[in-house]
């Protein structure tokens, strides 16, 4: 099944494409009845739990690394909003399935999209985009934004059909807000996405309505899922040891 996102200049046909539903529903009203002590009293209490700090979340102890010959990107999780879709991001990438493949899609102000894993075999040309591992899995729609550096997952017209392709975004995207499943962001290597996005695009060589096919191939030669590093055992590690660091010469 052929995986694509919306461009940014071809946002509002591609939203029908992709069966998005225009606008958004209506906020619900609650009406609240009873005598004056009792609404001053909710109403105290609404006030008071907007005022709360919201809840902490503790990060994900894990990061993902994504090696290309641009550089290396490195992403975290948002396993709060989309457990699912990270469990399942680790679990390929630590068995090796990115590994080789290629960003095969580029829409420099939008996205580059990568992850399928027929773009491993250069003679597939005409299927990338379409592959996956062989299942897919549940959307986890949520309230993070689709802005730069953001990690989502791409899918069809199926909510639920993303298997193994993703995307990062290379600037706003709004309208794909509550449509697609954002589980990550960037932390490390914007100066790479921003080599990534630029690189020229033509249209594909096998046919096709957009300019997005990169002119040099953009391989992703790994995938790696690494523990996130504790700032104060980072700043041990920058620091010598005066014991033991080499004496400067006079």
């Amino acid at each position: 099944m052929k995986r694509f996102l919306s461009g940014l200049a071809v946002a509002s046909a591609l939203a029908l494409a992709l069966g998005c539903e225009k606008g958004s529903p209506p906020v619900s009203q609650r009406v609240v009845e009873g005598s004056d002590e009792t609404l001053a009293a909710s109403s105290k209490a609404e006030s008071a739990a907007s005022e709360a700090p919201p809840a902490m979340t503790m990060p994900d102890p894990e990061l993902a690394v994504i090696k290309t010959a641009h550089g290396e990107m490195t992403l975290e999780f948002w396993p709060d909003v989309a457990p699912n879709t990270v469990a399942n991001f680790k679990k390929l990438a630590k068995q090796g399935f990115y590994n080789a493949t290629a960003f095969h899609r580029i829409v420099k102000g939008f996205m580059i999209q990568g992850g399928d894993p027929n773009t491993k075999n250069p003679a597939m040309a005409q299927k990338f985009g379409q592959g996956g591992p062989g299942y897919m899995i549940k959307a986890e729609f949520n309230n993070r934004k689709h802005v730069r550096g953001v990690l989502s997952m791409a899918r069809s017209s199926n909510p639920d059909s993303a298997g193994s392709q993703f995307f990062i975004c290379h600037g706003e995207a709004p309208f794909l807000n509550g449509k697609y499943t954002a589980f990550g962001k960037l932390i490390k290597g914007d100066d790479v996405l921003e080599k990534i996005a630029s690189i020229p695009t033509i249209y594909p060589p096998h046919g096709g309505g957009e300019k997005s096919w990169p002119v040099d191939r953009v391989e992703v030669e790994s995938i790696t899922i690494v523990p996130r590093e504790a700032p104060a055992e980072a700043a041990a590690e920058e620091k010598p040891d005066d014991s033991t660091a080499p004496a400067k010469a006079e």
